[in-house]
């Protein structure tokens, strides 16, 4: 299955965003995605997850603030983005753990200014 990312752009500090992931085929609530981060010169962190309709997990950097959901009719994963800060910026990439392999999206940018 491909994934691809949309929704990223360019916001004031404080504002919102939504990001969505697009698969290719079908998706199942067992299986686990979500997305990641990987701000300029930093490495990759797992920004939150979703596995079933409603087992999620955030790094502690954004819960409050962010929320991940999913539409299994839609086959698309969602990230709602609230009260961004500017070190929210980075490349923001969706994955999908399908079978033994993990598929990630080609990358949404998300810049935050001050």
């Amino acid at each position: 299955v491909q994934l691809q990312a949309s929704g990223g752009g360019l916001v004031q500090a404080g504002g919102s965003l939504r990001l969505s992931c697009v698969a290719s085929g079908p998706i199942f609530s067992n299986n686990h995605m979500g997305w990641y981060r990987q701000p300029p010169g930093k490495q990759r962190e797992l920004v939150a997850s979703i596995i079933g309709r409603s087992a999620t997990e955030y790094a502690d950097s954004v819960k409050g603030r962010f929320t991940i959901s999913r539409d299994n009719a839609k086959n698309t994963v969602y990230l709602q983005m609230t009260t961004l800060k500017p070190e929210d910026t980075a490349v923001y990439l969706c994955f999908i753990n399908w079978g033994p392999s993990t598929n990630w999206g080609q990358g949404t940018q998300v810049t935050v200014s001050s």
